[in-house]
């Protein structure tokens, strides 16, 4: 992103930031348990939405909007690399009118479903609404929704992706004879892009060229570190704030942003009864500073293959609901709560930015107030962990 894009307002923060010390004290305990049902120990997988269940909705909803939807897959827009790893279409849903592109995904670990279900919530409302914060969003951005960035992982209930060999219709295989599976969230680094999946969206990216962006993941579940009281939604900065990286970009401004971006959501919803809120982790004490993943490269403006020239850049932060179908704790009971704390969030993130608060919240709430662990050391992607 070019510093003429940057809100002058983010750049003032700059100045709150200044007072912080590192390591960073954690903001204590969450103030109230939340009312979420047990997710039970059974993993509803018939009830979970397809890939197949999205791409009809997709073009249900566009078939039927108020307002205008374009679906499209990435063959039609013509990136290099337009299909999943095993050939599987890769659906993406803009809606708004907007000279802001907004970029919004879900699903990129298959086996944490309800991204899927969020993303469509949130576009669905964008599509039918006529409420004054949808009709703002509307005309401020032009939202590109993926619903599901992994289409083959989704189907095959797996965090990765498969290497496939398209002319064996096979997975491909390592030297002990193991399928080869590659995180598409640790796969936009120098020496990545390895599945067709990262290429292709990584493409896309360059063409929309957003201001902003999200994408929401699951976490397992949680428990804080004090009270121990359950934690159902984690607010995330990939590259983390105060850290090695993230101070270093934008003269900072990146720094501010994604604090003022999660300290409006934290806002709210922290007051939302059944939603437990604290700020990610890996451990106590351990933060990431994860350069490989998707929106982490999209702060540093990755060059691959000559198709970012200018070094476009753009803030981008992430979610983390309860459960996980790997673990086996994401039953049917909670589903809806945690949809629904993924919907508010993302709603509040969309209208902060298109209403223009989020640029006004105090960055040094998300040291200061949000609940999370002390930050002692960094797990990150390019040094081992290394102290804060």
């Amino acid at each position: 992103m070019d510093r003429s894009d940057l809100s002058r307002r983010s750049l003032l923060g700059l100045g709150s930031l200044a007072a912080l010390s590192i390591p960073l004290a954690g903001a204590g305990p969450a103030s109230a348990a939340p009312t979420f049902p047990d997710p039970g120990s059974s993993t509803p997988l018939s009830a979970i939405r397809s890939y197949g269940d999205m791409a009809d909705q997709l073009h249900a909803l566009a078939r039927s909007s108020r307002f205008p939807v374009t679906v499209r897959t990435l063959s039609q827009i013509g990136t290099q690399e337009s299909l999943s790893e095993q050939g599987r279409e890769l659906y993406v849903a803009t809606v708004g009118s907007g000279a802001t592109p907004v970029w919004v995904q879900g699903r990129i670990h298959g086996n944490e479903p309800y991204g899927l279900d969020s993303t469509m919530t949130v576009l669905r409302s964008l599509a039918t609404s006529g409420a004054a914060q949808w009709a703002r969003i509307r005309e401020e951005f032009t939202v590109h929704v993926i619903p599901v960035y992994n289409p083959d992982g989704s189907e095959a209930n797996i965090r990765e992706t498969i290497l496939w060999d398209r002319a064996a219709d096979a997975p491909r295989l390592d030297a002990q004879g193991r399928q080869q599976r590659i995180d598409l969230n640790r796969d936009w680094s120098p020496t990545g892009f390895v599945a067709r999946e990262s290429l292709a969206w990584y493409e896309y990216w360059t063409m929309v060229k957003p201001a902003y962006a999200l994408d929401i993941h699951h976490q397992g579940l949680k428990r804080d570190y004090v009270t121990g009281e359950e934690i159902t939604f984690s607010l995330g900065i990939s590259l983390a704030p105060g850290g090695p990286t993230l101070p270093t970009l934008e003269g900072g401004a990146y720094d501010v942003l994604t604090r003022q971006m999660q300290s409006h959501v934290w806002l709210e919803t922290k007051d939302y009864g059944f939603i437990g809120i604290d700020k990610y982790d890996v451990g106590y004490g351990t933060v990431i500073d994860i350069r490989g993943g998707v929106v982490s490269a999209m702060m540093l403006g990755l060059d691959h293959a000559g198709l970012n020239p200018s070094g476009h850049s753009n803030p981008a932060v992430f979610f983390e609901t309860s459960g996980n179908t790997r673990d086996g704790n994401i039953g049917h009971k909670a589903r809806g709560k945690m949809v629904r704390q993924n919907v508010l969030g993302l709603t509040a993130w969309l209208d902060g930015l298109a209403d223009g608060s989020v640029f006004e919240v105090d960055p040094t709430i998300w040291d200061d107030q949000i609940p999370g662990t002390p930050v002692l050391r960094y797990l990150t992607d390019w040094g081992g962990v290394i102290p804060a």
